[in-house]
């Protein structure tokens, strides 16, 4: 059965190639104490080597403290890392050619943006749009949608949507 992404989901920094990875952990495992539902674990800049390594990191604290867990743009490790989800980018395969790599039942998700063609969204399970709100990693490459394009693109959403980018608490 596939698992629908938590209402919460953090997402890890993209930057830990270069170091920080003990830190990660240990912000990661005290947000799960807190009661973290979900991560996607997005490291474009870690080999296939690191990020089976820093996973079965992950894996250790989800042991521990189960949680929804995703992986970024590599579906050749879903099974290996024993992530319930992929999740894709514009720069990833095509959500087609993703789920028929994938086991009948890993969830599948793709980030959007804005300027995207619609159509492109059919196919996956879920939805992350953004950036809701500016962020460090989207500055001068995507535009804020703010609630505004937020509610458009839940109008548009063939699947569940979630709010991504600069969102907190307040």
């Amino acid at each position: 059965m596939r698992l629908a992404p938590p209402r919460l989901v953090a997402l890890s920094p993209g930057t830990l190639e270069r170091g920080g990875r003990a830190g990660f952990l240990a912000a990661l495992a005290a947000a799960l104490d807190a009661g973290l539902p979900g991560l996607l674990l997005r490291e474009p800049g870690l080999s296939d080597r690191a990020l089976l390594a820093l996973g079965a990191e992950v894996g250790a604290l989800r042991a521990r403290s189960p949680f929804w867990f995703a992986l970024h743009d590599r579906a050749h490790l879903v099974a290996a890392l024993d992530a319930q989800a992929l999740h894709l980018s514009f720069r990833s395969l095509a959500p087609q050619s993703a789920r028929a790599a994938l086991a009948p039942g890993v969830t599948l998700g793709l980030s959007t943006h804005a300027d995207d063609e619609r159509a492109g969204w059919r196919g996956v399970d879920y939805l992350f749009h953004g950036p809701l709100h500016a962020t460090p990693s989207k500055a001068g490459r995507l535009a804020p949608v703010g609630f505004e394009g937020l509610a458009a693109a839940v109008a548009d959403a063939p699947s569940p949507l979630f709010a991504l980018g600069g969102v907190r608490p307040e």
